[in-house]
Formats: structure tokens, sequence, C-alpha cells
């Protein structure tokens, strides 16, 4: 089990963790929170009903992986048509991301504190680390936070194609990148195990 997940009954998964990897993906999932920020209403919205019909942003996000996490949805540059037509793209990606983006940040800001609040339940063993066991909703949650810390890494490292990945590998270790490329291919690692045990 260790390094990798798998099944156990009632299908959940789970998958041993040390001290290490247990603070890593923490603190990488409190980025991600951060990044993502509160939502619309902030902490404490005074009007909960006023907030549930509350409208989103209509423009792509400035940060590069903001845009990877909450891509436009009908936006292709490689699309053919004339410039008429890529502007009613635009305008129909504008329109879908005003209506969905707040309810994609929240689903992915409660994925993230599943996997926060699942690491901070954990009862370490004798020699270190533990094993994290999760009910099948939490390990969806994983599996979708998981993804999203993924996403985020390789648009920080600006992989758009398998190509760049396999570049990666042969970063020399003394590249600034190299912390970010292992986290970005251990994550895959544990996102890959997870996928084959949700589907066993």
């Amino acid at each position: 089990m260790p390094g990798h997940f798998e099944p156990i009954p009632g299908g959940g998964a789970a998958v041993a963790l040390d001290d290490v990897e247990i603070s890593i993906i923490r603190s990488l999932a409190v980025q991600l929170l951060e990044l993502i920020g509160p939502g619309p209403g902030g902490d404490a919205p005074e009007d909960p009903l006023a907030e549930l019909f509350a409208e989103g942003p209509s423009e792509p996000p400035a940060d590069p992986v903001l845009r990877r996490l909450f891509p436009d949805a009908y936006v292709d540059p490689e699309a053919p048509g004339t410039a008429a037509e890529a502007e009613e793209r635009r305008a129909h990606s504008s329109e879908f991301r005003r209506y969905t983006e707040n309810d994609l940040r929240a689903g992915k800001r409660e994925n993230a504190l599943v996997v926060i609040r699942s690491l901070d339940a954990l009862a370490p063993v004798d020699d270190g680390g533990a094993v994290l066991k999760l009910a099948p909703a939490e390990s969806r949650c994983w599996l979708k936070a998981l993804n999203d810390l993924r996403l985020a890494i390789g648009a920080r490292l600006e992989i758009t194609d398998e190509d760049d990945t396999d570049l990666l590998y042969r970063l020399p270790d003394e590249d600034p990148r190299k912390p970010m490329v292992l986290a970005y291919l251990w994550l895959g690692g544990l996102q890959e195990t997870l996928v084959t045990t949700l589907m066993s």
C-alpha cells in the first residue's frame, strides 16, 4: 500500500502516507484553497438566498492556474470560422462562465477541504506517517482535488502536452522547477492508483 491507493471493503480506498507526504498534500490543498478564494460572499454571507443566485465573473481569470482550473467553455483559437463566429463563441463562453463559475469554485473548495480535513483527522502510526482510509464519497472528492492540484502545478510548469511532461523527466536536479516536477509526477501516480481503485 505505500505510495498508492488500494481498495478497502465498502468501496473506499486507502493509502499509506509518511509525514512528509501528508505535509506536502495538505500544504498544496491549502494553497489551492487560497488561490480559489472564499467565494462571492466571503466567509459570512448576509443573505444566503442572494448568494445562491449570485452571478459569477464573465471574463476568464488573469492567473494562468485559475484559467486552467476554470477554462472557457466555447472559445477555441484553433476552431475554424469567421471573426463574427469567434465573437459569438466568446459571448457564449462569457455567459456560461457567469452562471457556472461560482458553483465550480465552490465544488473545488469543498474537495480541497475534504482533503485537508481527512489528513487532519489521521492518527499517526508508530513508525511515522499514517494510513488514510477514505469512504467512497471522500475518495471521489480526493480524486477531483488531486486532479485540480496537478492542473495547478502543470499550469505553473507551463505543461501543455505530453511532450512537455517527457522533458520534465530529464530536468537536472539543480533546476529550480525540479521539486514542483516531482510533486506533479507523484500526485499523478496517486491519482492513477485512486482511479484504478475506484474502478475495481
